[in-house]
């Protein structure tokens, strides 16, 4: 097998469809695609921050290596230490600091894996800005290496493009106080006279209690509010194509893959205004609302809801915007250039 050698160190079970997540999807495909660059990866799934220790101490001396920016939280020291002898990048998917409920040894242990670090790669601008304005990396230690987006044939998109005849809404991600599913949930709650429905696609495994604690709202709706669990592929696909708005609640968001995934398959997108969000909706079809705003995110809703000419303006941009979005193979080559010049 030839090649340059890669080292990929990534949380375990990215390949689990249990556990489907921005993360792993961004990691699933640039390990499949580096191959292609002319890198031989080995992949190493790691679930505590020993078994990340042990892994970085076997690369061998001058070799390189790929940190998921989760793994490297785990063993920052281990990081510091590769990084003397090995070409060590990580692959910031968030900034953890910027989490309301981060803890001060997440926020050290950051600091010192990212500042010790040969290069950084993030997947959006606003991770970029934020990582240089926290001190953790200087913008010429950065690249960014934003999500690709599989846009489908024109003819896969429902109706031709024509908005669905019933206001469908979809919230895909992890069930997760940053996602911000409650304060979806609280805002359906001041519009139970609308003739709308919701879909909550994502893992309720990781936040558990968070979790549980929006099943139980959601009951209150009378079968109105679904939650999914976990949907991939062709699944996740027909959810696109019968909704008529993506609503991305989030309290903190680097990028957020779904809302690229949404644009992709010419969906309108109804967003909280944080992070690297307006990023990605640049070029239309999205209405931006203040995070964790309930009384916002409904009146967006409501007017969404009752505004005909701006449901068709909207998905119009959507689907015009659908040209401009990212692909994985350009996304590969940022990072491989990256891992080239660390």
């Amino acid at each position: 097998m030839t090649g340059r050698p890669l080292t990929f160190l990534v949380p375990e079970g990215i390949d689990d469809p249990a556990r489907v997540s921005g993360g792993n999807v961004y990691d699933r495909r640039m390990r499949d695609g580096l191959g292609s660059r002319g890198w031989r990866v080995t992949t190493v799934e790691t679930s505590d921050g020993s078994g990340a220790t042990s892994a970085l101490r076997e690369v061998p001396r001058g070799a390189t290596v790929l940190v998921d920016g989760l793994v490297a939280l785990r063993a920052p020291e281990a990081v510091a230490a590769a990084a003397a002898r090995v070409r060590t990048v990580v692959l910031a998917h968030m900034v953890a600091a910027a989490f309301p409920d981060a803890t001060a040894p997440t926020v050290a242990a950051e600091r010192l894996a990212l500042t010790a670090a040969g290069h950084v790669v993030v997947t959006s601008r606003w991770t970029a800005e934020e990582l240089h304005r926290r001190g953790l990396a200087a913008p010429d230690r950065v690249t960014i290496a934003p999500p690709g987006v599989d846009v489908p044939a024109e003819h896969s998109l429902s109706a031709a493009g024509k908005e669905p005849p019933r206001l469908d809404l979809l919230c895909v991600g992890v069930v997760a106080p940053h996602k911000g599913q409650d304060v979806l949930l609280a805002a359906l709650d001041r519009l139970q006279g609308r003739g709308w429905t919701c879909r909550i696609v994502g893992s309720s495994r990781p936040f558990g209690a968070f979790a549980s604690s929006v099943t139980r709202a959601a009951q209150r709706f009378s079968g109105r509010v679904q939650l999914t669990g976990v949907l991939d592929g062709p699944q996740l696909a027909a959810e696109y194509r019968r909704s008529a708005l993506l609503v991305a609640p989030s309290r903190v968001e680097s990028s957020g893959m779904a809302i690229a995934e949404a644009r992709g398959h010419g969906v309108p997108v109804l967003a909280a205004q944080v992070g690297g969000i307006p990023d990605t909706v640049a070029g239309g079809g999205a209405v931006l609302v203040p995070p964790g705003d309930p009384v916002a995110l409904a009146a967006a809703l409501d007017a969404w809801m009752m505004d005909p000419a701006l449901r068709r303006r909207l998905r119009a941009e959507a689907r015009a915007a659908r040209a401009g979005l990212p692909t994985w193979a350009g996304t590969v080559a940022a990072l491989s250039t990256a891992l080239e010049s660390s």
